[in-house]
């Protein structure tokens, strides 16, 4: 294997592993972050609940946050109301796919590593890294048709949701271009070998 290439591969497993992390952090702040965003939005949600944990004031108790972040998953479901619910839920539902994408993706990588890339893994992978990718979209697209019923308007077409749908509906697509390939690669790869 070339060692340049292991060298990238390395950098991109180390990349994929932090994005891993933040987003299983993220996850766990998905219900705090859709309660304190309000008007905000979801990031000024992030913002204010990092903001009283990392800069308590003279009252605030940090444990109490983060403790009452872990209470929030069971709270919402009381006080949000449908919008809010519908938003949690298509967060925590993305936010659970792209995390098994992430994973697959640090399977293909590690293979990489390993001077084995032409595995019939790869291809089963990307298969299911395919199949995650048209489970957001789909996702996204039940979002965008409540947010038309909730709002009753044609505004929520021009939102990111809607772009989610042909953005992971594409990337699913290619996913299962490249499955296909590393699969084909793969057995030409054993063929060869046998030959041999």
């Amino acid at each position: 294997m070339n060692v340049p290439v292991q060298k990238i591969a390395g950098i991109l497993n180390l990349l994929l592993g932090i994005a891993l992390v933040c987003n299983v952090i993220i996850l766990y702040l998905v219900p705090t972050a859709v309660f304190l965003g309000g008007g905000d939005g979801l990031l000024g949600g992030v913002r204010t609940y990092f903001a009283t944990i990392l800069f308590p004031g003279e009252d605030d108790i940090v444990m109490a946050g983060i403790f009452g972040t872990a209470l929030m998953w069971f709270w919402c479901w009381a006080e949000f109301d449908a919008y809010q619910i519908v938003l949690m839920l298509f967060l925590v539902f993305s936010g659970f796919q792209t995390l098994c994408i992430l994973r697959q993706a640090r399977r293909v990588v590690g293979t990489i590593l390993a001077g084995n890339p032409f595995s019939a893994e790869n291809g089963d992978s990307l298969y299911r890294a395919a199949r995650n990718c048209f489970l957001i979209a789909a996702a996204a697209l039940v979002r965008v048709v409540f947010n038309v019923a909730y709002y009753r308007s044609a505004q929520p077409l021009a939102s990111y949701n809607a772009l989610f749908v042909p953005i992971f509906a594409m990337a699913g697509l290619l996913c299962l271009v490249m499955s296909a390939l590393f699969r084909q690669a793969a057995e030409m790869k054993a063929e060869n070998d046998l030959t041999i």
